[in-house]
């Protein structure tokens, strides 16, 4: 019995180095960031569409939160005081309802500040930086590829689990292929809707939902910048999201930058700095070396994994229970997507 439990113990003590060491070669990788200005060197595509998203999100979105809180509402404190001793120099204080109208005021003045700038703002930035980091991943990839053929593709399809030229065959040419093409898309956004509800949802969990909420933000993260890169060398979602769950500490390490450069600032802050660094992670994972790290840790561990961790279970089972209900057309295309 003693004997048992000594070698549960060294096996839990070995998977947590295991688990750890993946997670610091993830942290390590997503901080790599002297790879980005590499790759704008190579390409002035990417260098203009990189400058673009800084120029929007940092300087004219923060830039106006900056000016809000430096400028626009220490002026209405100003014109507009919330303190008795602004008004009058002595005495008792017989501005009450002055005050609490000034507050009323300078309150709607800074809503209006919102409603007619920065939510318009916000919307404007997600439409025009969601196309843009598009063309950031296309431009990184081609002058990745062009520049050094061997550093991640094509090993990349070899590595994500099965042979490159059956990860290319899961889709049949044609119409069929076109059909499983849309099928995979449906559910990849079912089901990453679903996860961030998810993500969400914890954040309410008292005592620990915040640390886990950290968690799920660094996978959710990690696996948006990794699949502009897969999208991009033709990785059948299945082995993405088998590679993905297999591999969750490197993942998790990976997707650990990306939040804590936002995790304590208010939410349009959080978008702001996000929107500036988030292509910058793109551009990371799209030249990291990922597949070959892990490989090279496998080795080392003599073909010992960590296992699978069911990381998009629960979106995964939502989706799945809504692509049933639809037509036909779509409902077994991402089926047969999931089936290994």
């Amino acid at each position: 019995m003693v004997g048992k439990i000594r070698e549960l113990m060294e096996l839990i003590g070995r998977k947590l180095k295991q688990a750890s060491l993946l997670w610091l070669e993830g942290f390590r990788e997503a901080c790599c960031l002297h790879r980005v200005v590499l790759l704008c060197f190579r390409s002035k595509k990417l260098l203009m569409r990189t400058g673009q998203c800084f120029l929007l999100n940092g300087f004219i979105f923060l830039g106006s939160m900056f000016v809000l809180h430096s400028v626009v509402i220490p002026t209405l404190l100003w014109i507009l005081p919330d303190q008795c001793s602004e008004i009058a120099s002595q005495g008792s204080c017989s501005f009450a309802n002055i005050l609490k109208f000034f507050s009323y005021l300078r309150l709607g003045l800074i809503q209006l500040f919102y409603v007619f700038w920065f939510y318009p703002l916000y919307l404007f930035s997600f439409i025009l930086s969601t196309l843009w980091y598009n063309d950031i991943a296309k431009h990184g990839y081609a002058a990745m590829e062009r520049k050094e053929p061997n550093v991640s593709e094509p090993s990349s399809k070899n590595e994500v689990t099965m042979p490159e030229d059956a990860a290319l065959q899961q889709k049949p040419d044609g119409l069929g292929g076109f059909v499983i093409g849309i099928g995979e898309q449906v559910y990849s956004l079912l089901l990453l809707s679903f996860f961030f509800l998810e993500v969400y949802a914890t954040g309410f969990i008292p005592y620990v939902g915040k640390a886990i909420n950290f968690v799920l933000l660094s996978w959710m993260y990690a696996y948006y910048c990794f699949e502009y890169k897969w999208n991009l060398s033709e990785v059948a979602l299945n082995r993405r999201l088998d590679f993905f769950e297999t591999n969750w500490a490197f993942f998790s390490g990976f997707g650990s930058p990306c939040v804590l450069a936002i995790f304590f600032f208010s939410p349009l802050v959080s978008y702001g700095v996000m929107a500036v660094l988030f292509p910058l992670f793109v551009l990371t994972a799209t030249v990291s070396g990922a597949e070959q790290l892990i490989a090279t840790q496998r080795r080392k561990w003599r073909g010992m994994g960590l296992g699978r961790l069911p990381i998009f279970y629960a979106a995964d089972t939502i989706s799945m229970r809504i692509l049933s209900l639809l037509p036909l057309a779509l409902g077994e295309p991402a089926q047969e997507s999931k089936e290994h």
